[in-house]
């Protein structure tokens, strides 16, 4: 954990932790022998489940959104290099990806496969990163993350203890729905829903992988990755600017990603 000091914090202090959020959701769901999962075409879950594949020895396919590119971009060859592979739907039969039908044309396709979704977002996953609050070994008041999916935000605040709170950043415009999968994850992991936990609506700028220059020149300036973690970050200093956390808070902030440019899909 390392604290991030600028001038904008004040009496508020920011810890910054690195984690790998992609592996605490594949924690739970490794074992199947083949499984396949969804993503975009620069997806750090599809990189990720395809790394787990390799390295625990599982067949993955990776279903993609849109049409096939040649030659791969970095992701998607990362992807194929570690074994995993590639499978292509259209945007509009993406949008249906987790329907019954198109479920059971998936199956038709590969055969007998576990279905991670998009992000990696289940109960499984859930209780693989409420791990995360407990091996915070420092004293702390909020704990931060971006949100795409919302299994990470629901996982945190399962595992905080109590009188803490976690405050989530949607990454996506019209983010609003988000709330209601948080609460539909815990549900689904544990059979209830904390009341801990809140998330922002107001730093996607313009949408998912979407930027703008005050953006670009924070991730400059903290070298961390643009997609994800930037916004949140933004948006932590911009609420401590306004006055939105006491004087004395402690905050920390999960770090998902490595430093990247954005790339709009």
């Amino acid at each position: 954990m390392e604290e991030l000091l600028d001038p904008a914090l004040g009496d508020v202090r920011l810890f910054l932790v690195h984690d790998d959020n992609k592996a605490r959701k594949l924690r739970y769901n490794l074992g199947p022998a083949r499984v396949l999962t969804f993503g975009g075409a620069y997806s750090g879950h599809i990189r990720a489940v395809a790394a787990a594949g390799r390295r625990h020895g599982f067949e993955t396919i990776g279903v993609i959104r849109g049409e096939e590119h040649l030659p791969l971009n970095p992701s998607l060859a990362y992807a194929a290099a570690c074994g995993m592979r590639l499978d292509y739907l259209d945007r509009a039969s993406y949008r249906l990806k987790h329907t019954p039908e198109m479920e059971a044309r998936l199956r038709e396709r590969w055969g007998d496969v576990a279905i991670l979704p998009e992000g990696g977002s289940n109960a499984a996953a859930v209780r693989g990163c409420a791990e995360l609050p407990g091996e915070i070994g420092a004293a702390y008041d909020v704990i931060c993350c971006p949100v795409g999916t919302g299994g990470t935000l629901a996982g945190i605040s399962a595992g905080l203890p109590a009188g803490k709170r976690a405050l989530g950043f949607a990454v996506l415009k019209g983010g609003g729905f988000l709330t209601e999968e948080v609460a539909r994850l815990q549900r689904e992991a544990y059979g209830r829903v904390w009341p801990n936990w809140s998330i922002n609506l107001d730093y996607h700028f313009g949408g998912y992988a979407r930027t703008t220059p005050a953006l670009n020149g924070l991730i400059a300036k903290y070298r961390v990755e643009g997609v994800y973690v930037a916004k949140m970050l933004y948006g932590v200093l911009d609420l401590v600017r306004q006055g939105a956390f006491p004087r004395g808070t402690r905050i920390v902030a999960v770090v998902t990603g490595q430093p990247s440019t954005p790339v709009a899909e």
